[in-house]
């Protein structure tokens, strides 16, 4: 009885860490790009005998450099397609601040924080020295780093190793059974291969732990490792929008959608070997398959619906693009379609829609809302505001250009109550230089 039972719970932990792989792979897929997630399946191919990857170029690749030739500078507000398409892990944590935490004190001590996120995306500050410089208590301190630490990528707002890697088991789901325990109770212990100690101090056969080890090896040491490489060179476009006399339509474009095809003949005269290593060898390959071909499927579908909750709350925007956008937060499109937050960062950091009149990153159509008008009742995005701070400069006298006070009082005239540093941070992210920098002396 002893024998079997040990069988048994072997089967669960080896089921166990196959679920763990399935959903990590979900999510690494999810994330990918079109151009990584074509270099992922070739790659697998290489490895899989059973899998043959096909791809299919609806269009050419859009330059990383290029931009849209229906929109003049001062139009494209939105900055498609930008110089520098590749986001860094500042960048990709700020945008999540700000579209998930509304505008409190809470929310300007984790913007503190994020000031000193290193590359790797660790946290190099400790909590004393936060706490002096920002004159705040340790209650407010704990609770801005444990909001850092939601953030996405998991582990990033650690502040050592250990930390990093209990953040990402305890935002796994399918972390293995006492993964946790072990990474907060027994890491040197593990890390130097005490297991024997471990075995004896938390009741556990050295088959577990070395599972546990072997899924802890699948975590990154850096959380923020994959924002230092650089950006893609060419940009293929995830989602197509389509207008057909004012009927809007939408779907995954043939780039998107690569057909990875099983090998059936292949697998089946491999069974016929009755070779039980090579049965083993592939049926495992198969499972590999099976995972790969829901993966993509659950991509496809996650995209799809993000990009259809887009395209109906902007609905004016892609009817008409001079249209400002709405407001819209990644709260907003997770509650609509029952998804964690994480999920609908991943589904839109890097993917990117093409329409008639250009091609935009998904994300670009999220914004907060800056200010409410009698026009708009539930506020103006922070694009609409640039994008009438852009055409406030551009119509401007290039001898008496604009200051940040006078813009603010025309946005006033507007309605669009919004202060001079708000504006001064606007036109700074915009590159647009200050009216000292603009100003231009030529003869009348």
């Amino acid at each position: 009885m002893a024998i079997q039972q040990g069988l048994h719970q072997h089967q669960k932990q080896a089921q166990w860490l196959a679920m763990t792989q399935t959903l990590q792979q979900s999510i690494q897929v999810l994330q990918y790009n079109v151009e990584e997630l074509q270099n992922f399946l070739n790659q697998k191919a290489l490895e899989n005998p059973l899998i043959n990857v096909s791809t299919s170029r609806e269009d050419l690749p859009i330059s990383s450099q290029s931009r849209s030739s229906s929109q003049s500078v001062d139009e494209n507000y939105m900055n498609q397609i930008p110089n520098d398409s590749h986001q860094s892990l500042f960048e990709y944590l700020l945008d999540q601040i700000h579209l998930t935490l509304r505008d409190t004190p809470l929310r300007n001590l984790v913007l503190f924080l994020l000031e000193y996120i290193d590359q790797d995306g660790y946290l190099d500050i400790s909590l004393e020295d936060a706490m002096e410089k920002t004159g705040s208590n340790k209650v407010d301190m704990v609770d801005a780093v444990t909001l850092i630490q939601q953030l996405d990528p998991p582990g990033v707002g650690a502040r050592n190793l250990q930390e990093s890697l209990l953040l990402q088991a305890e935002s796994d789901d399918w972390a293995p059974k006492n993964a946790i325990t072990l990474l907060k109770e027994n890491f040197e212990e593990l890390a130097n291969k005490k297991w024997a100690l471990i075995a004896k101090q938390q009741e556990m056969t050295l088959a577990e732990i070395q599972e546990i080890f072997d899924y802890i090896r699948t975590l990154t040491p850096k959380p923020g490792a994959r924002f230092n490489d650089e950006g893609p060179q060419y940009i293929f476009p995830d989602l197509i929008v389509e207008n057909e006399e004012g009927e809007l339509s939408i779907r995954m474009s043939r780039s998107a959608k690569p057909a990875v095809h099983f090998q059936q003949r292949y697998f089946q005269k491999m069974l016929q070997r009755k070779d039980s290593e090579v049965t083993d060898y592939v049926k495992g390959k198969k499972k590999e398959y099976d995972w790969i071909s829901r993966s993509l499927q659950q991509r496809e579908n996650t995209i799809l619906r993000v990009g259809r909750v887009l395209v109906e709350h902007q609905q004016a925007f892609f009817l008409e693009k001079t249209k400002e956008l709405r407001p819209l937060l990644l709260q907003d499109v997770a509650l609509k379609l029952g998804l964690h937050e994480s999920t609908i960062s991943r589904a839109v950091n890097g993917k990117y829609l093409q329409t008639r009149f250009g091609t935009f990153e998904l994300k670009s159509f999220f914004s907060s809302a800056v200010a409410k008008t009698d026009a708009s009742p539930e506020g103006l995005s922070v694009d609409t505001v640039k994008q009438l701070l852009q055409k406030f400069i551009h119509e401007e006298d290039k001898r008496k250009p604009l200051s940040d006070a006078k813009i603010v009082k025309q946005l006033a005239e507007r309605k669009i109550e919004v202060s001079r540093r708000t504006v001064a941070k606007y036109r700074e992210s915009l590159n647009i230089p200050s009216s000292s920098a603009r100003k231009r002396y030529e003869a009348d």
